[in-house]
């Protein structure tokens, strides 16, 4: 040691930061140092103005001091992963724990039922509407049915329910040779009054066409007047003539020339065939035709 030490460190020898070259266990130190770490300075001399008292734990050597946080602030340092570069920017939520949530299945199952209902009823009603309209189709385009009578253009004049016999009003079958519609005579049986006239010319006939559903002999049955006396007409089925005459008497028991009086009626069996057929009432040689119709209709014997 120098003069003027007298063992005794200077100020400037007071290393403060001696106690970092400690060794564990509080030996060692800095050159000067006591095997405390701290320097060593003599009784007497007072400490320097660096080693102030302060509270302990208020200030170490060697740490940054820490600054007040005031709440809602962030750490100035900090920053978010999504905005460095090249950092992903969508962030990822777990998925809670525990089951999902039950959803409304009943909802569900009502909202699929009213779907299929909807769908359903559509269906139904577009069916129901191409079956009416294909009716409709086949109507217009379908040939005579039994009981329907058919002038010669292919115009029908007549329809029966299934299960019934064809009947036709007179002024609605095929005329020719001289017959034709009249309505001058009242209490002819149609329903607009017209009856067949001229039948007293030869050659004049009525011819009617119809439909059986099957083949047999049936009644022919005549709505018919005559002027007080009796009358005969030829019928021919299927192109072929009877032998016998229509007969056609004064079953109303008119007085003679009283047309309006003679209104009757009168029979005759005819042999026809399953489906379409055709009865000819006609004047031929040896009739005596003076003589109107009004009706023709068939009846099962």
């Amino acid at each position: 040691m120098t003069a003027g030490n007298n063992g005794a460190d200077t100020p400037e020898n007071d290393d403060p930061f001696a106690y970092l070259y400690r060794s564990e266990g509080g030996e060692g130190g800095a050159p000067g140092s006591a095997g405390t770490g701290a320097p060593t300075r003599q009784p007497g001399i007072p400490r320097t103005s660096y080693n102030q008292v302060r509270a302990v734990g208020e200030r170490q050597y060697g740490q940054q001091p820490q600054q007040p946080t005031t709440y809602g602030q962030q750490n100035a340092h900090y920053a978010a992963p999504e905005t460095l570069p090249g950092g992903d920017r969508t962030r990822s939520v777990p998925a809670p724990d525990g089951p999902e949530p039950r959803r409304n299945r009943n909802g569900l199952l009502i909202g699929a039922v009213a779907v299929v209902a909807v769908v359903c009823i559509g269906i139904g009603v577009a069916m129901l509407n191409n079956g009416k309209e294909s009716k409709a189709g086949e109507a217009g385009k379908q040939g005579p049915t039994a009981g329907d009578s058919v002038k010669p253009n292919g115009k029908k004049t007549g329809r029966t329910k299934p299960g019934e016999l064809p009947k036709e009003e007179a002024g609605s079958l095929r005329l020719d040779g001289g017959a034709a519609v009249a309505k001058d005579v009242p209490g002819a049986r149609s329903a607009n009054g017209t009856y067949v006239a001229g039948m007293n010319t030869p050659g004049a006939a009525a011819t009617w066409t119809l439909n059986v559903d099957q083949a047999g002999k049936y009644k022919l049955w005549v709505g018919y007047g005559v002027p007080g006396k009796d009358a005969t007409l030829t019928m021919a089925v299927n192109d072929k003539p009877d032998s016998r005459p229509v007969n056609m008497e004064n079953f109303a028991h008119a007085p003679e020339g009283a047309w309006d009086k003679g209104w009757t009626k009168t029979w005759s069996y005819v042999q026809l065939n399953k489906g379409s057929n055709t009865i000819k009432l006609s004047c031929e040689t040896g009739n005596q035709c003076d003589v109107n119709l009004d009706k023709v209709w068939l009846v099962k014997p």
